[in-house]
């Protein structure tokens, strides 16, 4: 039991992790110190994507939820939860990048968004 909780917060954690690389830039209107911690995850998020690694929260889920006797899975938190949201399809190499290449423009746009007004004050 406690394997699985275990296996279940690193889920919350993994997904509050790619809620926080796609969308944490717009707390850095509030909060400019915010960029210290989002700036580093957005590198994290995008190399993820554009390199086809698997993030070590996946295997460590893995790991848990093997051990609390359940079966692991072999896609990445992004395959296996997300796809459906994300793709009808399955997901290929070429939509990982896009989605990095998503989460840059985003990101590049929000920040300019926030240079351009602290130029401004």
């Amino acid at each position: 039991m406690t394997y699985l909780i275990l296996a279940n917060i690193i889920l919350a954690v993994h997904l509050l992790f790619i809620i926080f690389v796609v969308f944490g830039s717009l707390f850095v209107f509030y909060k400019k110190w915010f960029s210290w911690l989002h700036i580093p995850a957005v590198i994290w998020g995008i190399l993820i994507e554009f390199s086809g690694w698997i993030c070590p929260l996946t295997p460590l889920e893995n790991h848990f939820r093997i051990i609390a006797g359940q079966s692991g899975y072999t896609h990445s938190f992004v395959q296996k939860y997300l796809l459906k949201i994300i793709y009808p399809d399955r997901l290929t190499r070429q939509d990982q990048i896009m989605i990095g290449c998503v989460i840059l423009i985003l990101n590049l746009f929000v920040y300019l968004l926030i240079f351009k007004r602290l130029r401004k004050n």
